[in-house]
């Protein structure tokens, strides 16, 4: 199987830097506490572009503030 690097979501760095806590994000942006948890925790595997338009609005931030593409890393030849 090939490795394509993967996307991180930065939303706890974001969150940390600004001082907020999970709960008051999930009130601010009128969304699910559990769905602000899963991304905080990068549990998502499909990303949701009006949850991610949401968050970015709620944050004052980019798109390329909150994800980040991981490249894969290179097979060393054995």
């Amino acid at each position: 199987m090939n490795d394509y690097g993967h996307i991180e979501i930065q939303l706890a760095e974001i969150i940390q830097k600004k001082g907020l806590k999970r709960y008051n994000l999930a009130n601010k942006a009128d969304m699910n506490w559990k769905q602000v948890d899963n991304y905080f925790h990068n549990n998502i595997t499909r990303l949701d572009t009006f949850v991610l338009s949401k968050l970015c609005y709620t944050l004052g931030c980019e798109i390329q503030d909150l994800l980040v593409y991981v490249p894969p890393t290179p097979e060393k030849d054995t």
